[in-house]
């Protein structure tokens, strides 16, 4: 449950911070990070089963909530992707609203628009694009 979250310790100092000001504030300090809003993504791990988080830029397109497997524009998906394609089942806090959701790659034909509310949020995303090996998926999270 997004209730229990544990913070890894193999993540970077400043992710472990940004997520315990997070979990301890309730989103209070956390949600808005760098003027970007942020969610914690609780994925199944794939080799592990055991839950894992990580906080993530989001943006919205209708109800659904929009993520971006950027991993900085690195030539690998991030873990927490690779984790989807194994369990597209997800908990998020978006602040303090926590809920279960489904994730799901966005489709060739909406990825163009979903990428362009998710440029406008954090322009950085087109830079990773440019460096990237690959095509960033956007991820489409459906409440369920």
């Amino acid at each position: 449950m997004t209730e229990n979250i544990s913070i890894s310790p193999n993540l970077p100092d400043w992710i472990q911070d940004h997520m315990r000001r997070y979990i301890e504030t309730d989103g209070e300090d956390g949600h808005i990070w760098n003027g970007v809003p942020t969610l914690l993504l609780t994925t199944i791990g794939r080799k592990s089963g055991k839950p894992q988080s990580i906080p993530l830029i989001y943006g919205r397109d209708g109800d659904n909530y929009l993520i971006v497997a950027s991993k900085g524009g690195h030539p690998d998906h991030p873990s927490w992707y690779l984790n989807l394609d194994a369990n597209s089942d997800v908990k998020l806090q978006v602040g303090a609203e926590k809920f279960s959701a489904r994730a799901r790659t966005a489709n060739t034909d909406e990825r163009p628009s979903l990428w362009k509310i998710m440029e406008q949020i954090f322009p950085t995303y087109n830079d990773y694009k440019a460096k990237a090996e690959r095509e960033i998926p956007v991820v489409v999270l459906e409440r369920v």
